[in-house]
């Protein structure tokens, strides 16, 4: 049989470490992707849209405000 959330089964303490880790983990997720969506968007300004130096500012600036954002929320 499965354990559930509310199995009496698990400990409180265990559950709550699980959930933690879980909760970091999706966080984690959510940069990566956010980070690739940002340095994909950056190469196409840069070659595509021939406009590197501005993609450069862009890819910077975005990857310290992800940086930040996600060091605020932790």
């Amino acid at each position: 049989m499965v354990p559930t959330v509310n199995s009496p089964d698990i400990p409180l303490q265990e559950l709550q470490e699980h959930q933690e880790t879980f909760h970091s983990f999706s966080k984690l997720v959510l940069f990566a992707v956010l980070h690739i969506v940002l340095v994909l968007a950056c190469l196409a300004m840069a070659f595509l849209g021939h406009i590197p130096v501005l993609g450069l500012l862009l890819g910077l600036g975005g990857t310290l405000a992800l940086l930040v954002a996600f060091a605020i929320t932790s």
